[in-house]
């Protein structure tokens, strides 16, 4: 490929220039102090090569929180036609389903500080956290663990660990269609069996914050935000099982890249034709990975409202401990798209992107018909996150947007950069109460490690792809 082209189309916009063998452009969104950032990585050549693979749609797209990822960049986004396109392990990632929730309460910051030590203890003690972590308490058998791979978040319901309410809080209620278990390998189903209801590691976390401004009212009040409440973010995903199915299909389908005549321009980019035996194959798979991210993220949701109950001596209901939303960092999915006048079905890859319907998309539970989808991008641990909501212009990026600050620093500068400062220390410092499993995780998680989420969020806002609708700061978290 010749040296990539990169235009301005406006303050908020980037178009990478089509040059062969690409077969569409690509856009990313980027103001001008994220378009600095991106000159040290080969993120934006990763757009690139994307948009070369077979039966893309459209644009090949990057959110702001774009960085290097393993074929495709984390923050890119591509559709692919259903009936001539391909699927790619790469462009999902290898935590299938990582994802984000939201869990709502009825409490003020003055009413959750004075104890804030204990329930970060018992919430540290009673969700696992760190590489490997099992929860034996919550453990299946291998009969109902397909049950698990097959329902998502329903398991979770029908098992009474969770409220009915909570599944229309979720993307298609919790359930990806098309689950197979039969298709999840015997290796990936040893290493999740005992890690449903576990937070695992990395950049995995749980954190409890105030809601420190609302910039959306009226919005906020339907989402039922209110200045100075106590929110919890928990993000994780599918843990071993989806690392495992992702690395058995991206060596599946680079021994089949010959068979498909798919040329790639990067060996991280393995992929079969959707509707072939291999891409069937894994798309049950992938499901099946989703579905069990989405129980998992049931069960810990299932276990901070037990901690609440136990240091507040309140039931749940009475916190109004509901679950405002649950998004999908890491996916494939079937959607209806219209392109140029025309409707297609397509499979839009979001790796480190989250899908955001605009109102009035009759997709969205009646709940957030008038105000789009919640969007939820938290940022790093020593700032603010914020909550969006989608916007009118979500049509063009195949109603994607970002999904956190996105990385500046590898895992290993930002040990190099910690070595010899005590995180946790500088946390509290901040008024922020830190608990890990690991010091190494504190060191790859350091604030400078990231963008400013403001940034990221001012430029999706300024697109018209979501808009601002609250900013919350961190006060306490559990770290992998």
């Amino acid at each position: 490929m010749e040296r990539i082209r990169i235009k301005r189309i406006d303050p908020y916009r980037l178009e990478i220039m089509q040059i062969p063998p690409m077969r569409t452009n690509g856009i990313v969104y980027a103001n001008a102090d994220i378009e600095r950032s991106l000159g040290k990585e080969a993120a934006i050549e990763q757009v690139a090569n994307v948009a070369c693979l077979p039966g893309i749609v459209g644009s090949c797209l990057a959110m702001p929180d774009i960085h290097w990822g393993y074929g495709f960049p984390i923050g890119g986004v591509a559709a692919f036609s259903t009936s001539d396109g391909i699927i790619s392990p790469g462009g999902v990632g290898y935590d299938i389903n990582c994802g984000i929730r939201c869990i709502s309460t009825s409490l003020c910051a003055h009413e959750v500080l004075p104890v804030i030590e204990r329930l970060l203890a018992g919430l540290y003690r009673n969700i696992p956290s760190g590489v490997g972590s099992v929860n034996k308490a919550l453990q299946v058998g291998k009969k109902e663990f397909g049950d698990v791979l097959v329902n998502g978040a329903s398991w979770a319901v029908k098992k009474g660990f969770t409220p009915l309410a909570d599944l229309e809080a979720h993307e298609d209620r919790g359930c990806i269609e098309g689950a197979n278990p039969d298709m999840v390998s015997v290796r990936a189903v040893e290493r999740g069996l005992p890690q449903l209801g576990t937070l695992g590691s990395g950049n995995h976390f749980l954190e409890l914050d105030v809601v420190d401004e609302i910039i959306d009212p009226e919005t906020a009040k339907a989402f039922g935000l209110f200045q100075d409440q106590i929110v919890v973010l928990v993000h994780t995903g599918s843990r071993g099982l989806g690392h495992q199915v992702c690395d058995d299909y991206v060596h599946s389908m680079l021994g089949s890249a010959h068979k498909y005549k798919i040329d790639l321009p990067d060996r991280q980019l393995a992929c079969a034709p959707f509707s072939s035996s291999h891409g069937r194959a894994y798309w049950g798979a992938m499901a099946a990975a989703a579905n069990f991210a989405f129980a998992n993220r049931e069960l810990v949701t299932f276990l901070i409202r037990e901690t609440f109950e136990e240091v507040f001596n309140r039931g749940c209901e009475k916190m109004g401990m509901g679950l405002l939303y649950d998004c999908c960092h890491n996916i494939a999915k079937k959607e209806g798209i219209v392109l140029k006048g025309q409707k297609k079905e397509v499979c839009i890859h979001r790796k480190g992107a989250t899908r955001a319907f605009p109102p009035g998309d009759l997709r969205l539970p009646g709940r957030f018909r008038a105000t789009g989808q919640p969007v939820l991008v938290p940022g790093d641990m020593g700032r603010y996150s914020f909550i969006l909501a989608g916007a009118d212009n979500a049509h063009e990026t195949f109603f994607s947007a970002c999904h956190g600050a996105g990385r500046l620093l590898s895992r290993r500068q930002a040990k190099k950069l910690s070595k010899g400062r005590s995180i946790l220390d500088e946390l509290k410092r901040k008024n922020i109460l830190a608990m890990a499993a690991s010091r190494v995780t504190l060191a790859e998680e350091i604030p400078e490690a990231y963008k400013d989420v403001s940034e990221v969020v001012d430029t999706i806002a300024g697109a018209g792809i979501a808009r601002v609708v609250a900013r919350l700061v961190p006060v306490a978290m559990v770290k992998g």
